[in-house]
């Protein structure tokens, strides 16, 4: 930075987004609270994908190295027929439509460990807390934002700057707020408003959470699949758990109204559990396979975690002194794989355009400017065939079995140009 006086920022969210973006903006001089509304870091979780762009990111970060180390390095996905036929067996890669020996799956909680790890020592986390409300920017003599009630009286930075209120009831004023808190974002609420207005529900829900392996599953996937529905079993090692996953296809969200205080949902379903679990069980109720073993372990686990597979588009990203990260500002949805990735690169975008400009609304428009374009290229991957691996139709899917089929004897596609999309500038190192 070419001004010596440091900026306060605040990240909610510890996922992915957020400890990215605090570990560059340390480096540029920032400094960083981080607040988080799980009480501690979570562990293990679901596989992710980290291609493209986001690969040079994590090479830049000195993490490329440790996770190499944790790639699963999935050996097949096999796909299924109703009865449990086998389809085709083809490689993660051609299913991906990624790059052999240079993209990596790896369990988003080693990710997140390792970001964590880069940031620990520099950054200040508060686990078990969250925003509660926002007083946003006016002219004022504000005290810093590493005020304590202890020391109330610190003189003011700039004369402006953003105050919070956390929901332990402490009280901070930042120079800059960055929601980093994920694609149903508290931080995007309060500041731009309910999340049905940037919401694009894209017709399934699905259900994600860990069960014993009795399958004897190492390093794959099995997926099965029949019209409007799929359940898909990840073995990520030798060990004794699998991720599975049951998504099916509902022409509407099953809610009123999306999430946003004072809104009525009916029912309630995204904060319901056993709602969840009659939705996902209903849907597959009949189910081939092995089908009705997964639901009945869906019934039973402690780690549930259920939404509808949508994208939050948004015509603006920043708001004053409030800006949007990752899924909070551009979720993609799992149907691209391409989450993890936007929100490793669009952290090193917004921390490169801090680092370059003083001012931050010249700082934000720079961001969106230079992001956005990446961004919509890999959002469109849902309209160019992305969400082929759960047809809705029988026709799609005989479609999309003859398209497998091809691959086992035909050389794979070459990778999306849209994961390698955006160049990174290099002044955020």
């Amino acid at each position: 930075m070419s001004n010596s006086v440091k900026r306060h920022v605040l990240i909610s969210g510890a996922s992915i987004s957020g400890p990215a973006l605090a570990y560059w903006l340390h480096r540029s001089g920032c400094a960083v609270t981080v607040v988080e509304k799980a009480g501690s870091l979570r562990a293990g979780g679901y596989p992710i994908d980290i291609r493209g762009t986001a690969i040079e990111v994590v090479r830049r970060m000195g993490i490329l190295p440790r996770l190499r180390d944790a790639h699963i390095d999935s050996r097949r996905v096999t796909f299924l027929d109703s009865d449990g036929g086998t389809v085709a067996s083809v490689s993660p890669s051609a299913v991906a439509r990624g790059v052999e020996g240079q993209d990596l799956e790896v369990r988003r909680g080693d990710l997140a460990a390792l970001l964590y790890a880069l940031v620990r020592d520099d950054v200040e986390f508060l686990f078990d807390d969250s925003i509660d409300t926002l007083d946003t920017p006016r002219a004022r003599n504000t005290p810093s934002a590493r005020n304590t009630p202890e020391a109330p009286d610190a003189p003011g930075r700039y004369g402006q700057g953003v105050d919070v209120t956390f929901r332990s009831g402490r009280r901070r004023t930042f120079d800059l707020v960055i929601g980093a808190d994920g694609m149903h974002s508290h931080t995007r609420e309060l500041v731009f408003g309910p999340e049905e207005r940037f919401h694009r529900y894209l017709g399934y829900c699905f259900a994600l959470f860990t069960m014993p392996n009795t399958f004897g599953l190492s390093r794959e996937v099995m997926l099965w699949n029949t019209p409007g529905k799929a359940a898909a079993l990840y073995a990520v090692g030798g060990d004794d758990e699998l991720h599975a996953f049951l998504n099916f296809h509902r022409p509407d969200p099953p809610f009123g109204a999306r999430r946003g205080r004072g809104t009525v949902r009916a029912p309630d379903v995204l904060h319901d559990p056993d709602a969840q679990r009659e939705l996902v069980a209903t849907a597959f109720a009949g189910a081939g396979w092995r089908v009705p073993d997964i639901v009945d372990a869906m019934r039973h686990t402690d780690d549930l975690f259920f939404d509808t597979a949508g994208q939050i588009r948004m015509p603006r990203w920043s708001s004053g002194r409030v800006a949007l990260v990752g899924d909070a500002a551009y979720a993609p949805s799992f149907l691209t794989g391409q989450g993890s990735s936007l929100a490793l690169a669009g952290a090193y975008m917004l921390a490169d355009a801090l680092a370059t400009h003083r001012d931050h609304t010249t700082a934000f428009a720079a961001y969106e400017r230079d992001t956005r374009g990446f961004v919509a290229m890999n959002q469109a991957l849902v309209d160019k065939g992305a969400a082929s691996l759960f047809p809705t139709t029988a026709r799609a899917l005989e479609q999309r079995n003859a398209m497998l089929r091809d691959l086992v004897t035909l050389p794979s596609a070459p990778a999306r140009p849209a994961h390698s999309a955006l160049t990174l500038p290099e002044s955020a190192q």
